[in-house]
């Protein structure tokens, strides 16, 4: 999970909260193609175990075609079960040290909402990642915790591990993000729910 100030991969691409029909997946493939994206994360809260299996699988064999990780989110078992890539936790998830058993020398990724110690609680468990937010309004999600520019200043002085930022992020505030050592940005709404630019646009916009 390496990443530099040259990389032009800081993009971590979060799922729709549905997947609707084979548009997506057009889509996704396109928005890959484009070289911006480093991860790509497996969202889907109210889906059949059944078809997050038969999604999952599409969705891997685009993400290995373009070299982009592909990560779970809450779910090591079905991590497991699609040889994905990894998997992102919750704090509310699976301990780290159980999914870390299910899933050896994958990455884990932990959410740390705008807490240092939680950071450091992951970083002792052997988390790969830390993600903080969110740091803007989102309506993906809704926000319980907001974080701020400080803390990705203060978390990189107690850790290498890489910073994913959460959280309304946009055209309009990515790059602050970015000039605050954010390694990566995780994205969703922007690329799936906008109304102004189709998502190969909409990605492509992000320099």
């Amino acid at each position: 999970m390496s990443q530099n100030k040259t990389n032009k991969k800081f993009v971590y691409l979060i799922s729709p909260n549905k997947i609707k029909d084979d548009n997506f997946y057009n889509n996704l493939a396109l928005i890959l193609s484009s070289g911006k994206v480093s991860f790509f994360q497996l969202r889907l809260k109210k889906e059949t175990n059944q078809n997050k299996l038969f999604i999952g699988r599409k969705i891997k064999k685009i993400c290995k075609k373009y070299k982009v990780k592909f990560l779970i989110n809450d779910e090591p078992l079905l991590a497991k079960k699609l040889n994905a890539d990894g998997c992102h936790l919750g704090q509310k998830d699976m301990d780290l040290k159980k999914a870390r058993n299910i899933l050896k020398n994958k990455i884990i990724g932990v959410t740390c909402h705008n807490s240092i110690n939680l950071a450091k609680s992951a970083i002792k468990a052997g988390a790969d990642y830390l993600a903080f937010g969110a740091f803007y309004t989102s309506k993906t999600k809704m926000v319980k915790y907001r974080a701020n520019l400080t803390i990705l200043r203060s978390i990189k002085k107690i850790t290498f591990l890489p910073i994913v930022a959460i959280g309304g992020i946009k055209l309009n505030n990515y790059k602050k993000l970015l000039l605050n050592k954010a390694n990566f940005l995780a994205i969703s709404g922007y690329i799936w729910n906008n109304k102004k630019y189709k998502p190969l646009e909409a990605i492509k916009k992000l320099k």
